[in-house]
């Protein structure tokens, strides 16, 4: 039987209601301070590790921050994406869009500071979160105090993140369709899109956007010429290696020049382009780019908490695995 327009789109907006209820429902349970009494030093701990690796190699902060960002969209915060694969069951983290991430070193190494301070107290998800924070911090971004109580989901399913996480070439409609199925807003969207402003990309995920967009073997319109000359110089066809940074000048560093770039259209991915093509995002692109960043750092904040919200497991559910990488 065919479903009508009408109806479908009143299963969405039920689709919708149902995952932000379920958000604000795990989201309750969640509390700064959670371990003032069970773990008081475990911000101190994730704080102090973190450094000795953003010190040695800064790049790694956005590495940690995108590794936060790809578990929170897949079964929500709890940790899912840091399980290792077993048999006959491949993990999120050997789906094709996380095979890039990098830090779970570090994540480990943060997880047995803090094991041996507090044996069986503290989740991995509330570590990675922690972890996110100070990466950002550490990079001279800003600083959030992070709800903790999440626990650790225990299941973790490769085309899962396939399914749930945004690629790069998402257009403005399924970016927005994508962040409101998870209980955030647009506004959420165009803010969290800003962690651009750090890190680096290999060229393929962007190089269909410089040769042969449009099949007659152009660069995509609505990246400015200048800029798409400019990698077209690092990127050559079908270059599966070579690395580009984001945010040409500012890579290392958290600011606002992102929403400048984008707002000149030299944002690298087509998600970072489609900002351009809703009103909502639009606005909030042109008035960082214009004011250099007036209200971005509170903003990111505030959509950092809201993300960490996302489907999180609290009480009796799931567990507190003693390695992040293993169920118990």
């Amino acid at each position: 039987m065919a479903i009508s327009p009408k109806l479908f789109f009143l299963l969405f907006l039920q689709l919708m209601l149902v995952s932000s209820l379920s958000n604000i429902a795990g989201a309750q349970d969640l509390a700064v301070g959670f371990y003032r009494r069970s773990c008081p030093g475990v911000e101190y701990i994730v704080a102090k590790t973190v450094a000795q690796y953003v010190k040695k190699q800064p790049t790694i902060a956005a590495s940690l921050l995108r590794v936060h960002f790809h578990d929170c969209f897949v079964r929500g915060c709890d940790g899912s994406v840091l399980l290792n694969s077993i048999p006959n069951n491949p993990a999120e983290k050997d789906a094709f869009p996380n095979l890039s991430l990098r830090g779970f070193n570090v994540v480990d190494a943060v997880k047995a500071a803090v094991e041996k301070q507090c044996p069986g107290i503290v989740s991995c998800a509330d570590i990675l979160a922690l972890i996110a924070r100070d990466a950002v911090r550490m990079i001279g971004g800003p600083l959030w105090e992070v709800p903790m109580g999440r626990r650790d989901g225990t299941v973790s399913i490769s085309r899962e993140a396939l399914i749930n996480l945004p690629p790069p070439f998402a257009n403005i409609s399924s970016l927005k369709t994508s962040f409101l199925s998870k209980g955030l807003s647009v506004k959420d969207l165009v803010v969290l899109s800003g962690a651009h402003t750090i890190g680096v990309s290999h060229c393929s995920s962007f190089s269909n956007r410089l040769y042969n967009f449009t099949g007659k073997g152009d660069a995509d319109p609505k990246l400015d010429k200048y800029y798409a000359v400019a990698l077209k110089k690092k990127c050559k066809p079908n270059d599966q290696k070579t690395i580009v940074e984001m945010d040409p000048g500012s890579f290392k560093t958290f600011d606002q020049s992102y929403y400048t770039l984008v707002s000149k259209r030299r944002g690298m991915f087509q998600s970072d382009s489609a900002l351009l093509d809703d009103p909502d995002t639009k606005a909030y692109v042109q008035f960082q780019s214009s004011t250099r960043g007036a209200t971005f750092a509170a903003d990111f904040a505030e959509s950092m908490i809201n993300m960490g919200n996302i489907g999180v497991l609290t009480g009796t559910d799931g567990e507190i695995r003693r390695r992040c990488a293993f169920v118990n």
